[in-house]
């Protein structure tokens, strides 16, 4: 996070994390270990292969995430929106559920 731990607009990751489980809208969320520890499976010719990481040619990682149900995609992107600072990145993606579409 924002080394000053403060969001844009003034929102603090805890309080804005709050807000958002009051509102039913926070479902969960984890920090993700270290890249190195990770560890990819992959089936080839038939056998399972383990390798260990990191993978990423890049020098973003994937840090953690939020798992958020939110009325639309415009109240998805208000809360993206809030948790982006300077020199971050910060993904929104759809989540998909059995039988359904992008949700």
């Amino acid at each position: 996070m924002h080394d000053a731990g403060e969001l844009q607009h003034g929102w603090t990751p805890d309080a804005f994390l709050e807000e958002l489980g009051k509102q039913g809208e926070l479902i969960g969320g984890e920090a993700l270990g270290d890249p190195k520890s990770s560890t990819l499976y992959r089936v080839k010719n038939g056998d399972p292969i383990a390798s260990d990481g990191p993978y990423a040619e890049t020098k973003e990682q994937f840090a953690g995430f939020f798992l958020i149900d939110v009325q639309d995609r415009a109240r998805a992107e208000e809360v993206a929106v809030k948790f982006a600072g300077p020199g971050e990145t910060i993904e929104l993606r759809p989540t998909m559920w059995p039988g359904g579409e992008d949700q």
